[in-house]
């Protein structure tokens, strides 16, 4: 049985997993809305991977008999000033929840629950990738600039993104 404190946490967790897929479904909305799908496509995935997240833990407590509390998630921005402003949101966000990660891993260490602190390594390292993914578009839009064939061509690239379940036992 997960104890109160690692339950409380979680759900927390699923809270701002589905904000996260609210928030890259919102840019996916704002992409099309300026006609960049690729860049929209990029962030579909995006937020797939992001409800992925969020039942990840929703069956940990499951498993673990605890309870899970949904509660309201917060309206995303729906408007940004460019495609680099976007994504630069997008990395600070990873940055956000990797803190939000870490500070699952000190409590599971703190409540000596080792099994919670192993499920967590999964997304310690889910975090490094998100991270890196987000900030290599941020630094390919900044040496695009505003030549609108750079812009193109990142489009091009980031619309080849497909969404892959991942297979991993925390994945399962």
């Amino acid at each position: 049985m997960v104890n109160q404190k690692i339950q409380d946490a979680f759900n927390e967790q699923i809270n701002a997993e589905i904000y996260s897929s609210y928030l890259y479904l919102s840019m996916a909305a704002y992409f099309a809305s300026i006609n960049l799908e690729g860049f929209a496509t990029w962030m579909r995935v995006q937020a797939q991977e992001e409800l992925i997240h969020a039942m990840k833990f929703f069956d940990y407590l499951k498993e673990r008999g605890g309870v899970v509390n949904l509660k309201a998630i917060d309206g995303p921005p729906t408007r940004w000033d460019s495609p680099l402003a976007a994504f630069q949101e997008a990395y600070r966000h990873e940055q956000k929840v990797t803190g939000l990660i870490n500070n699952l891993v000190d409590i599971s260490i703190q409540e000596r629950d080792h099994a919670s602190n192993a499920f967590l390594q999964w997304f310690v390292t889910e975090q490094v990738e998100e991270e890196a993914s987000a900030d290599a578009v941020v630094q390919n839009l900044k040496l695009a600039g505003d030549h609108g064939g750079g812009l193109f061509m990142i489009d091009r690239e980031l619309g080849t993104r497909v969404f892959t379940y991942p297979t991993t036992a925390a994945g399962a």
